[in-house]
């Protein structure tokens, strides 16, 4: 299965947005994702199968318990496929980051700047 395949199933994404917050246990995995999505236990084991055959999870027995953790080896393979096309909006986000930092100053100086007695009406 291509890693896009994996990513592009919004349960599959959740499970990995949990497990990304540090490793979890199927059950807790399992407990969130039917809250959210209202799907069967079953399913949710599904899920969590397939982004463990797919290298995307970890999996470590802890007693009765199984754990599963993120494995980012995949996403960097994501990451640098992505490479290829960040040159369609870095440059946006540059200058948005750019005009930002612009304002920030401008309202700065506005506010250092400003005579509080100006503002004062005369009549």
């Amino acid at each position: 299965m291509h890693a896009f395949d994996v990513l592009g199933d919004p349960v599959r994404r959740r499970i990995l947005e949990l497990l990304a917050q540090g490793e979890r246990s199927a059950g807790g995995v399992c407990a969130v994702i039917q809250e959210e999505f209202g799907i069967t236990q079953p399913a949710v084991s599904q899920h969590l199968k397939v982004l463990r055959d797919n290298g995307f999870a970890t999996v470590r027995p802890q007693g009765a318990r199984r754990l599963y953790a993120v494995d980012p080896a995949p996403l960097r393979e994501v990451d640098q496929w992505l490479d290829g096309f960040r040159r369609f909006w870095t440059p946006a986000l540059d200058a948005l980051a750019t005009e930002l930092a612009r304002g920030r100053r401008e309202r700065r100086s506005h506010t250092t700047t400003d005579d509080p007695t100006e503002h004062r009406s005369t009549s």
